[in-house]
């Protein structure tokens, strides 16, 4: 049985990167943030750089090109939910699909990796243009996190703490981190914005790099787009663990921990406060571990509560105690991903009136 995999993917991936690219390009529906190359030429395709992004596609007949120019990045490729593709850092080409059943089929590929350098997603293409399909409509339900490394899913299935060299970014799949299995659960759309080191005022001990609200607004640096229709119902953010997990070093700008904490409070409120004036309709539940002696969550509910202080109603705290970080470097493991999105299931679960504020 475990050659099964191995082979389906041999059988239906034809041709890698062979001959010249043809076809037509299928209209895409895309879940996350990506920069069109060409605002007049859709088949030229869209750079990526956040984690979890996902394309997907429809089409009639019996094989599909997946189009690619990407040195960084890893991918699944399904058809019609099954696995049939796995691009590793395919560089630039062609990836030729089939043979499927005569019809229609639905193709997806899923973004795993983390990685700092843009890439490109060209298209999926057919070579006969009465095979094109349009695209899905985007889905009633949106939801979207920001984060650190816990949200994208850092070596998250290593099988040990111990990574040395590519093993974070081999083990890396933001597709089973507690994000997606949480919207894959409600059958919704979803974004991950979410950089591995980084902070709401620090990164990791102290590490250089902007902060993640700085980030935030870069679709691809130094690019900011905004995508008008996009109005999650839901926003998830889990920050504070890269700003208090390590002690304060010289020549920081904080002299004492009471420095920091007030510069956390005053920036993570701003965010949100930030956050709300593009998003009126959307719920935030702030996110933390019971890591660092207490002191990460203590921070994130000092937010909550000086963001109630000012007015903000729709809005909650959900812990993520209890994980048993025996993924990469002491990072929440697959079965902890699932913990935590079981709890923010959950949650939703309990508040159901969350998924009808969506504005138009």
């Amino acid at each position: 049985m475990r050659l099964a995999l191995p082979l389906l993917l041999a059988f239906l991936s034809v041709s890698a990167f062979a001959g010249t690219p043809v076809g037509t390009a299928l209209p895409l529906h895309i879940g996350g943030r990506v920069v069109a190359v060409s605002a007049d030429d859709p088949a030229q395709g869209y750079r990526h750089q956040w984690p979890g992004t996902y394309f997907e596609a429809r089409f009639k007949g019996t094989e599909v090109h997946l189009r690619l120019n990407d040195e960084v990045n890893r991918f699944n490729v399904y058809v019609d939910g099954q696995l049939v593709n796995t691009p590793s850092r395919p560089g630039e080409g062609d990836i030729l699909l089939g043979p499927f059943a005569p019809g229609e089929h639905t193709i997806r590929a899923e973004k795993l990796s983390e990685s700092f350098d843009a890439a490109q997603f060209t298209g999926f293409f057919v070579a006969d243009p009465a095979n094109v399909l349009p695209a899905r409509q985007s889905l009633p339900r949106e939801i979207e996190f920001i984060g650190d490394s816990y949200t994208v899913g850092y070596g998250n299935t290593s099988p040990t703490r111990t990574c040395p060299g590519d093993q974070v970014w081999a083990t890396t799949n933001t597709q089973q981190a507690f994000g997606p299995l949480t919207a894959k659960h409600f059958n919704a759309d979803y974004r991950i914005n979410a950089i591995s080191g980084r902070g709401v005022v620090r990164n990791y001990n102290g590490g250089d790099g902007l902060h993640l609200p700085q980030a935030y607004p870069y679709t691809i640096a130094p690019q900011m787009v905004e995508t008008a229709d996009w109005r999650p119902q839901i926003i998830v953010i889990g920050l504070g663990t890269n700003d208090f997990s390590t002690p304060l070093h010289g020549g920081e700008v904080w002299t004492t921990r009471d420095e920091l904490h007030s510069d956390f409070e005053q920036t993570y409120v701003q965010f949100v406060q930030d956050l709300r004036a593009k998003n009126p309709q959307a719920f935030f539940i702030l996110m933390a571990t019971d890591q660092a002696n207490g002191e990460i969550q203590s921070e994130v509910k000092k937010v909550l509560a000086a963001l109630r202080a000012a007015g903000e109603s729709r809005i909650d705290f959900l812990p993520m105690n209890g994980l048993a970080f025996s993924g990469c470097d002491w990072h929440p493991s697959t079965a902890d991903d699932a913990q935590v999105a079981s709890s923010l299931i959950a949650f939703i679960d309990a508040h159901p009136d969350l998924w009808n504020k969506k504005t138009e």
